[in-house]
């Protein structure tokens, strides 16, 4: 800065201060890594490159602070209602890699910089999976057992769900902010628009995987939750109809999607739908669209006068 005797009317200021002297003096750290100033935003290779390595810095950090600056120290956090349950930060969009992707423990502060608890503690970890969806078993595994190997373990679909309902300033960084929790990588392009980019996000991901799951959005047969209730919430429900065919349009279509698990294999399945043998499902992006070949069964609505069979 030419004028560094500014630096402290900048906003943010105090977020860094604050998050150095916990850092240094209660935890013994001399380093601190914090996007508000550790990312040059104007310099589209720098902002690229850190948004595609974002993931990895949280991952091979010691310790992840997580600054709730509309959280009051002193409160219940386990209370009904309580700000915590209510915090601005549970719904943005990067911050979910913050909770999942470090191996570290994640500890969460006031904003007056109390200690509110850490994911180390089954409570507060069962009020986080409350907020957020995300298994509390998950946010408590220990460094040993590498916490990122347990969540790319489990389904897209389910960690699709995690994203639904967050927000980020720029309608893109919904799926760029995905990236690191897919292992995938692809050019940031601001301006795509978000279902561009969350559609680049899923071509990406079948490239790498053959997790069936990714096809598993939206209301789902069966399902508890009535139509009146997912909109309550603030989810956009659609058919598969859209633009995108079998993909998606956005993470919150997977809002439903949480106890999606991958298929062990195809004998697995095909067992449990009581058919004859078939191949492994394999699926590859066209000029058209997705080609895939899936076993189906029929399966019987009965809506009184309007009973029918649907696949």
């Amino acid at each position: 800065m030419r004028r560094p005797e500014l630096i402290e009317l900048k906003r943010g200021w105090r977020k860094i201060r604050g998050a150095c002297e916990v850092a240094q003096q209660q935890h013994g750290l001399d380093w601190l890594w914090d996007d508000t100033c550790c990312i040059d935003k104007s310099n589209s290779v720098e902002l690229s490159e850190a948004i595609n390595s974002m993931f990895d810095l949280y991952r091979s950090a010691q310790l992840c602070l997580a600054y709730l600056g509309d959280v009051p120290g002193g409160e219940e956090a386990a209370a009904e209602g309580s700000f915590f349950r209510r915090s601005r930060w549970f719904r943005r969009g990067w911050t979910l890699q913050e909770l999942i992707a470090s191996d570290a423990s994640i500890v969460f502060l006031s904003s007056d910089w109390v200690q509110i608890g850490t994911t180390e503690e089954e409570g507060l970890a069962k009020v986080v999976e409350e907020i957020t969806g995300i298994d509390y078993q998950l946010l408590m595994t220990p460094l040993e057992e590498y916490r990122i190997v347990e969540v790319r373990a489990r389904s897209i679909a389910e960690r699709m769900s995690w994203a639904a309902g967050r927000e980020t300033t720029r309608p893109e960084d919904r799926a760029y902010s995905l990236m690191g929790i897919f292992d995938v990588n692809m050019p940031i392009i601001y301006g795509e628009g978000g279902e561009k980019a969350f559609h680049r996000l899923q071509l990406e991901i079948i490239r790498r995987s053959s997790d069936l799951s990714i096809f598993a959005w939206g209301r789902r047969i069966g399902s508890p939750m009535s139509l009146d209730d997912v909109e309550a919430k603030g989810f956009e429900i659609v058919s598969s109809s859209t633009r995108h065919g079998l993909l998606a349009g956005s993470p919150d279509h997977f809002q439903a999607a949480k106890d999606i698990v991958t298929i062990a294999s195809v004998a697995h399945l095909t067992n449990s739908l009581g058919i004859p043998p078939v191949r492994k499902p394999h699926f590859y992006e066209t000029n058209h669209g997705i080609r895939i070949q899936l076993p189906v069964r029929p399966f019987h609505l009965d809506h009184g006068l309007n009973a029918s069979s649907t696949y």
